[in-house]
C-alpha cells in the first residue's frame, strides 16, 4: 500500500498531485494510453524530494538526540 498523498508532509506537491488527478478524470483511455506519464513523472519527483527534506530533519533531529545522550552519560560518570 501507498501513504495517503494529500497530507502535511506533500503540502509542497499538491499543484502536480491534483494535475493527475485532473488527469486521471479524463478517462480510462487516457490513462491508458500514457497520456499521465508525464504528470506521474513531475508527482514522483516531488514526492521524493518532499521525502528528503524530511529524512534531513528528521537526521538533524536524531543527532540532536544523540548529543543530548552523550551529555547525561558524561553527567552519569561524573556524578
Amino acid at each position: 500500500m501507498h501513504p495517503h498523498l494529500f497530507t502535511k508532509d506533500n503540502v509542497g506537491c499538491e499543484q502536480v498531485m491534483t494535475a493527475l488527478e485532473e488527469c486521471h478524470a479524463r478517462g480510462f483511455m487516457w490513462k491508458a494510453m500514457g497520456m499521465c506519464n508525464g504528470a506521474k513523472e513531475d508527482l514522483t519527483k516531488c514526492l521524493k524530494a518532499e521525502r528528503w527534506k524530511t529524512q534531513a530533519r528528521n537526521r538533524g533531529q536524531s543527532k540532536k538526540k544523540d548529543s543530548i545522550r552523550e551529555k547525561w552519560k558524561e553527567i552519569d560518570e561524573n556524578s
